[in-house]
């Protein structure tokens, strides 16, 4: 294991992380449907999660930012300035963001991340893989300071104080599958785990959309290896759920990933119903151009710090 280097005073701060070494995988885009290969770089302190379209010449470097979101339809997307795009790049960011990676380097030959199973937890191995390192510079949080709210008629996400990060989410689809199971869940960072709790859980889509999205280029690459497919009543999948509220636990996975898109951890409340890609954009958007809204904030000492984030950034990570 790796020891966390002591401040002046002894005690250990909490430093940002990249990662010890690259790692790469390949597999379909959900959307494009193309092979797409990846790999993940570490990144100096303070660089952020940079994705880089290696396949242009030259190659193009998109920053996570929230105001290069350009595609929420059925993901979240990034544009450069001169129009190159990479998608679906939320349940990557929401693995950088439970394990806390602060800097890495994506580069992918496509424009788009490969969706792997439709869960962060092929790519929670692939940062285990590769390996986690601190660095000589102190993780900066965005601590919300004042409510936030963003409402479209019966669909509302919300951010308000909190001494950690909690996420609450519900769902309404009129569905027997989905409303068979648990349709609301809350994640508290204080007792509940990323990897164990949120990571596995499953991207959704049903069959009576597929020609839709098709016909609109999406879902090219969908599959019941990287989906929960539902027919008209039931889960089309021979395993089942791998969580008895998958589905609300997946609109939580990807709420992680969008809400990273901000460059920093929040501290945080997050609150939402029938929210999604756009209306996470939305609430970021909103909290930043508030500048009473919200503080960075770091932890020389970890007793200092909240207990989801001495849960959560405080262990030593694994060598």
């Amino acid at each position: 294991m790796i020891e966390f280097p002591a401040n002046q005073s002894g005690t250990k701060m909490i430093r940002q992380r990249t990662l010890k070494s690259l790692v790469s995988a390949s597999g379909v885009g959900l959307h494009g449907g193309r092979k797409v290969c990846m790999v993940l770089r570490p990144a100096a302190p303070d660089t952020g999660i940079v994705f880089h379209r290696v396949d242009l010449d030259p190659p193009v470097s998109l920053p996570a930012d929230p105001y290069s979101v350009c595609d929420t339809r059925m993901c979240s997307g990034l544009q450069s300035p001169d129009g190159h795009k990479v998608g679906t790049v939320e349940h990557l960011m929401s693995a950088l963001a439970g394990l806390g990676v602060d800097n890495v380097h994506v580069d992918v030959d496509a424009p788009e991340i490969p969706i792997l199973d439709g869960s962060s937890g092929p790519f929670v191995f692939l940062l285990r893989s590769a390996g986690l390192e601190e660095q000589a510079a102190p993780k900066r949080f965005l601590r919300v300071k004042k409510p936030v709210e963003v409402r479209d008629g019966d669909k509302w996400v919300r951010l308000e104080p909190y001494d950690g990060f909690r996420l609450s989410f519900s769902i309404v689809f009129n569905h027997p599958a989905i409303d068979g199971t648990a349709t609301r869940t809350t994640i508290d960072f204080a007792q509940q785990s990323y990897e164990r709790d949120v990571a596995r859980a499953r991207t959704f889509g049903f069959m009576q959309d597929v020609e839709f999205m098709r016909a609109n280029g999406l879902a090219l690459g969908g599959s019941l290896g990287n989906a929960i497919v539902m027919d008209e009543y039931r889960v089309l999948n021979a395993e089942g759920l791998r969580y008895p509220d998958e589905f609300v636990k997946h609109k939580v996975l990807d709420a992680i990933g969008d809400l990273y898109l901000g460059g920093h951890p929040l501290l945080a409340s997050y609150t939402a119903h029938k929210a999604g890609h756009a209306m996470n954009n939305q609430v970021l958007r909103e909290l930043l151009e508030d500048r009473s809204a919200w503080e960075l904030v770091t932890f020389e000492r970890t007793e200092a710090a909240p207990v989801a984030v001495r849960q959560q950034f405080a262990l030593p990570v694994l060598a």
